[in-house]
This record gives structure tokens, C-alpha cells and sequence, in this order.
């Protein structure tokens, strides 16, 4: 048949499939070469499936280029002491990140006042003053107030007399001044439409029924109760974190010691005491008698309370005559890791209310009666303004155990910090130095694709296949003679 003639009548390219290899035609086969497999030469798209489903039991690892350059490698060694530092010192050491935290104290608070003083006035006469006449309310609880001065206005009946000339609206010259039935707004009773004047100069006050005679308004230059610096209060603060179980446990009768930091009742250990209240444990039993709180004690729960205003940057004697209010404040950081005896308190102490100079809303203050039946069954009483400082025992706290999880969170955080260490040192490498187009060119590799689309050839019978089965030229399969 003509070659050309060949040519012409097939004009589609022949399926490839693999031939039967001829000794003839071929020669003998290359040392060590397998003849191929029935189905072997498969096409570009199956290829690229399977090597892509195969890629998944590939692993990758990152790239890295060293660059020596002293100064950037000295930062990153500082950044990386700096982080290493941070979380060392300060997350572990200070803030004790491998713990975790319960701030939910439970807390219950007792008070108790002791002392006495003794007073002479022309209202009271000679009168000793205790516990039960100055401490309100009478059971301590977290806040208490001590009386240290007070306006009296002894036998007081209801009746008609005249206003105070202090109150404003009060003052008067004729009866139309006085609105009958009505009252002043910081009057002391009812006007009944009379104006009482005195004086000799046509100018009275209006007459009111009240409770007679009205409340002087004037007070001596020094506080009735100047003793009262020098009464004590005991504080007995009793505590519980309930997510460690940090409390009174009859189930155990060992206690803290052992490592549980669950407490018991009769048998506990002497140390099992600080677990649960402020109070420590003493061999002396009189140690409470006669111990007072200052620098060199601590943790001794009683306190004077001069020595406390003075705590406040205030003078007692001043204090006094106004009023005010001071805080006490209790609080407990215990690290449940260490011995349950590690557990203390800590005490300051600070003034709440606002005062900067002496005026008429300065200070703290309020009134109460005592009420008395005469022979005759008229009810009469002894009105108290009292001046004094009223105590407030605010607890706080938090309690800390070690636990996994804030520790590898407080790690990979330290991780994630030594990371942008390296951002910002690739950062100075990229923008920052002469050379840094020296370096991204290390850095970042381009590889630019033609638009082109290359087929994948596969090897047949020992050679590249081209789309021609071995044997044919490009044009058709080859001459035979």
C-alpha cells in the first residue's frame, strides 16, 4: 500500500494501547526493564486524581532561612527573654496562672465592743456609759456604730410651743405669717396659726405642736464620749470557697493537715482554726485579752478604735464631733497549694464618707427617743442626737488551686506571644534593613506558570509517548519492506 495513500486515509490520531513486543522488530528488551502491564499507560486526568487522593499522607514542613544578621537575631533573643520573663515572673510567680480561681467567699461577721465611760451633764446628770448605751444595733454584725457625741432634750411632751428661730419659714410678725396646719419643710412640728413674740422687736416665731421643748441646735466644742478612742472591738470573720470545698467538714476528721482542705470539728488539727476564721490558734488562752492589732501582731482580731481612725489619716477627737463612717477591710488570698496555716488575713482600713472641712451635711448622724409614762399615763420622752462612727467590715477575697487548664491556656498564650516575636523580626528583615530585597528574595520563591497546558507523557514499550503508539512516525505507522 503507497505511504501517502496511508496518510491520507486516516487523518485521527490512533488509540494508544501497547503493542506485542517484536525481537524482530525491536530488539531484545533493556536489561532489567519489566514489560508493562496490561492497562498501565493511563490518561493525565486519572493520574492527577489519584496523586491528589494520595497527597493526604503527604507531610509538609515549613521553609526556614537563616539570617545572619546579628542585630536582628540579638532582638529576637531579647523578645523571646522578654516573653519567657513575662510568663514566668509574672503570670506564674505573681498572678499564679497554673491556678484556678474562686472569688465567691462566703463570709459571715461578728462584732463585739468593750468598754465603759463615764459623763456628767446638765441634761443626763452623772451617767456610765456601756456597751448596751453606745453600740448600735446591740448584736454586732458587719456594720455597727459607736455613739461618741450627742445633742439630749430630756422630757419632751406633746404640746404647743415655739418654733426653733433656726428653721427656715419659722420667723414671724403677725399671725398671717403662720399658715395654720401647715408645717416648715425642716420644722420640728404644726404651726396653729399664732405668732409668739419676743423680743421687744415686733418679730416672733410661729407656735407649733410638736413635741416640746424643740431640739437645741447648738452642741459643745468637744465630744461627750472622748473615751470611746480607747474602746475595742472584736472581729471574728469566718470564710468559705465553695468550688474547693474550703470550710468546716465534719466528714473529716483530720482536717487540713493531711492535704485536705476541707476542715473538721472536735479532733481537727490547732491550724485547721486559720482555715475557716480570722482567728489563729494560741496555746495562751488569754492571748485574745490581752493582744491588740498593730504591726508587730497582724492577725490579732481586736482592735482599738482610735488606733483605727488613726489607720484612716484622720484624728479621732475631730471624728468625733461629726461623725463618719470608716471601712474595714478583710481580705484573704489563699494559696490552697501551700499549708492551710498560709491562709491569713489582711487588714486596712480607709474613711468612706466625704469629708474636707466641717459644714451642716458633714459627717454622720441620726436621732432616736426613749419613751416614759408619767404617774398620770402621759406619755413623755428623751430625745438623742447622736454623733458617732459607724464601722463597716467588708470582706474579700479569692482562693487559688493548681489545675491544667489556666496552665496550658497561660502557655499557648506565651506560644502565640513568641510567634509575633518572629513576625516582628521578619517584619525588620523585610522593611526596615538596606538589604531587604536581598532577603525576600531568600524568603519568598516565584514560580511563574505558562498559560499553555502541558499533558502528561507516559513511558511505552521504553520510550516517551508523544500520542503516537510505538512503531508509527508522526504521520502513520512506519514503512515495512
Amino acid at each position: 500500500m503507497d505511504e501517502q495513500k496511508w496518510g491520507t486515509k486516516c487523518p485521527r490520531p490512533l488509540r494508544r494501547r501497547s503493542l506485542p513486543r517484536s525481537p524482530a522488530a525491536s530488539g531484545p528488551a533493556p536489561s532489567g526493564a519489566e514489560p508493562p502491564e496490561a492497562g498501565s499507560a493511563l490518561r493525565p486526568g486519572v493520574m492527577d486524581c489519584r496523586s491528589r487522593c494520595l497527597s493526604i499522607f503527604d507531610y509538609k514542613t515549613e521553609k526556614f532561612v537563616i539570617a545572619k544578621n546579628k542585630k536582628v537575631g540579638l532582638l529576637y533573643r531579647l523578645l523571646q527573654l522578654g516573653v519567657l520573663g513575662y510568663l514566668l515572673g509574672w503570670v506564674f510567680l505573681v498572678k499564679k496562672g497554673y491556678q484556678a480561681v474562686d472569688t465567691t467567699i462566703q463570709s459571715s461577721v461578728i462584732t463585739k465592743v468593750k468598754g465603759v465611760a463615764f459623763t456628767n451633764t446638765s441634761e443626763l446628770k452623772e451617767h456610765l456609759w456601756d456597751v448596751a448605751d453606745y453600740v448600735i444595733p446591740s448584736q454586732g454584725e458587719n456594720v455597727f456604730f459607736v455613739v461618741t457625741h450627742m445633742i439630749v432634750t430630756p422630757h419632751q411632751r406633746q404640746t404647743t410651743c415655739a418654733e426653733s428661730p433656726h428653721v427656715p419659714g419659722a420667723r414671724c410678725s403677725q399671725d398671717s405669717d403662720c399658715s395654720k396646719g401647715e408645717a416648715a419643710d425642716t420644722g420640728n412640728g404644726v404651726m396653729t396659726g399664732k405668732c409668739l413674740l419676743g423680743g421687744g422687736n415686733g418679730s416672733g416665731t410661729c407656735e407649733i405642736f410638736a413635741w416640746c421643748p424643740v431640739e437645741k441646735p447648738t452642741k459643745p466644742t468637744k465630744p461627750l464620749l472622748g473615751k470611746a478612742e480607747d474602746f475595742t472591738v472584736y472581729i471574728k470573720n469566718s470564710i468559705c470557697f465553695p468550688k474547693f470545698n474550703f470550710s468546716k467538714s465534719p466528714q473529716s476528721p483530720e482536717g487540713c493537715p493531711r492535704g485536705d482542705h476541707r476542715l473538721s470539728g472536735p479532733g481537727a488539727h490547732p491550724e485547721a482554726a486559720s482555715c475557716r476564721t480570722n482567728v489563729l490558734h494560741s496555746e495562751n488562752p488569754n492571748f485574745l485579752k490581752f493582744c491588740r492589732f498593730s504591726s508587730k501582731t497582724p492577725y490579732c482580731p481586736v482592735f482599738r478604735l482610735g488606733t483605727i481612725v488613726s489607720y484612716t489619716g484622720n484624728d479621732f477627737r475631730k471624728m468625733a464631733m461629726e461623725g463618719g463612717v470608716i471601712g474595714i477591710e478583710i481580705e484573704w488570698n489563699c494559696d490552697l497549694d501551700q499549708a492551710p496555716s498560709a491562709c491569713r488575713p489582711h487588714y486596712s482600713f480607709r474613711r468612706l464618707d466625704k469629708f474636707t472641712e466641717p459644714s451642716a451635711t458633714a459627717g454622720y448622724n441620726f436621732r432616736f427617743a426613749k419613751y416614759y409614762h408619767d404617774v398620770d399615763g402621759v406619755e413623755f420622752r428623751t430625745l438623742m442626737k447622736v454623733y458617732g462612727i459607724r464601722f463597716d467590715v467588708l470582706v474579700s477575697g479569692k482562693a487559688g488551686k493548681f489545675n491544667i487548664i489556666p496552665l496550658m491556656v497561660n502557655v499557648g498564650t506565651a506560644l502565640a506571644l513568641m510567634g509575633a516575636g518572629a513576625f516582628f523580626c521578619d517584619f525588620v528583615l523585610l522593611y526596615l534593613i538596606k538589604k531587604s530585597h536581598f532577603y525576600r528574595d531568600k524568603k519568598y520563591e516565584q514560580i511563574r506558570m505558562s498559560s499553555q497546558k502541558f499533558l502528561s507523557r507516559h513511558l511505552v514499550n521504553g520510550e516517551q509517548d508523544s500520542g503516537h503508539t510505538a512503531g508509527q512516525g508522526p504521520s502513520g505507522p512506519a514503512n515495512r519492506s
